[in-house]
């Protein structure tokens, strides 16, 4: 990023990657861990996290990103947590497939 940009406010630290961010709020789903990771776009917040699940030995994700955008950040997180529970109960292991 160039120097004026940061100096007239276009720049500051890089935002993370989509669903490697901290975990907002983690749950555990019939033997899965859903991490929610909602991410700002556009001054909302991005529904996004992960689903992982220890599988012989090694532990498995499944990153997933939905369209839906919320003002605040507890209601993105709740809506990422239901969004995981609903991927588990439809797909099971198959989700890392």
């Amino acid at each position: 990023m160039s120097f004026l940009k940061r100096l007239f406010g276009g720049g500051g630290s890089e935002p993370e990657a989509p669903g490697k961010a901290k975990p907002a709020k983690e749950m555990e789903h019939k033997g899965f861990t859903i991490a929610a990771t909602p991410y700002k776009a556009d001054g909302q917040y991005q529904t996004c996290g992960v689903i992982s699940k220890e599988i012989d030995g090694t532990v498995k994700e499944h990153r997933f990103i939905r369209a839906d955008r919320f003002a605040g950040l507890d209601d993105a997180v709740d809506i990422t947590l239901r969004k995981g529970i609903q991927l588990i109960d439809e797909q099971g292991e198959r989700i890392f497939g």
